[in-house]
């Protein structure tokens, strides 16, 4: 059984694989002054909660954004399950796809993964958008190759920025606003149709260009946090795929977990 780690600057996803089924996931805000130590705690007591036995995990991934999160998490591996981890990206876990962009080694994990597991599930052309922290939009041509794309601040983010340099502005949640209208008539719902309304906007826009760029049909596919929220609101994404990057994991770790299922 492989566990997988997703390391994001939000949260990590662990997650148990086996045979390309998650079998059972855990998160917990990131923090790269964790210790393997107290990931061991939490995460071994989860599953064995959950009534899994740590004794079966034979293959560890970490695929990271957080690049401080890795020693951590090493150390989780090694002291506590034996297992020497695969890093996404690198040596035995390598990508294994074409990176056509301008300094390749400068890629996220998070989208590289994105695009593996994308090309796998979907034919054609694709743009990937994944609302994280930033919210990323990635083109990935017919060939799997990552051709290049967009970061934007995350809603949250942008949220946060607002809050946080106004004096007055109150903190809200991210949610739909109650009517259609962008016309509002009290502080917070003025703050709630920028950012919910503009939002949406944001991501219309800059698929339209996209495309127009891309000058050929491209496949819409939208995972994260957010993308079932966005997905009610607007007609823009053709597949909604919240594990997207944990089922690029196991296909990025040779050859245990390879025998992963993708399925679209």
């Amino acid at each position: 059984m492989l566990l997988a780690a997703d390391v994001g600057n939000t949260n990590v996803v662990f997650a148990l694989i086996d045979k390309g089924e998650i079998k059972a996931r855990w998160r917990i805000a990131s923090d790269p002054r964790r210790t393997g130590d107290e990931y061991a705690v939490w995460l071994l007591q989860l599953a064995e909660f959950q009534g899994f036995d740590s004794g079966e995990i034979d293959q560890v991934i970490i695929g990271s954004v957080v690049p401080k999160a890795i020693h951590n998490l090493t150390v989780l591996s090694e002291k506590y399950l034996g297992i020497t981890p695969l890093i996404a990206g690198q040596d035995k876990a390598a990508w294994g796809i074409e990176l056509d962009i301008e300094q390749p080694s400068s890629l996220g994990a998070d989208r590289a993964l994105n695009t593996i597991a994308a090309h796998a599930k979907h034919d054609g052309d694709l743009i990937v958008i994944d609302f994280g922290t930033a919210t990323t939009f990635d083109v990935v041509d017919f060939n799997g190759a990552y051709k290049g794309g967009i970061i934007a601040p995350g809603i949250n983010l942008s949220l946060d920025a607002l809050v946080g340099n106004t004096a007055k502005l109150p903190r809200i949640a991210i949610e739909k606003p109650e009517s259609d209208s962008v016309i509002g008539r009290n502080t917070e719902d003025q703050m709630l149709i920028g950012v919910f309304w503009g939002y949406v906007s944001l991501i219309e826009g800059l698929v339209a260009r996209m495309k127009a760029e891309i000058g050929r049909p491209a496949k819409v596919v939208a995972t994260g946090g957010l993308a079932i929220l966005f997905d009610e609101h607007t007609d823009l994404f053709d597949v909604v795929d919240p594990d997207l990057t944990l089922d690029a994991l196991p296909a990025a770790a040779p050859p245990a977990a390879a025998d992963i299922v993708f399925s679209g």
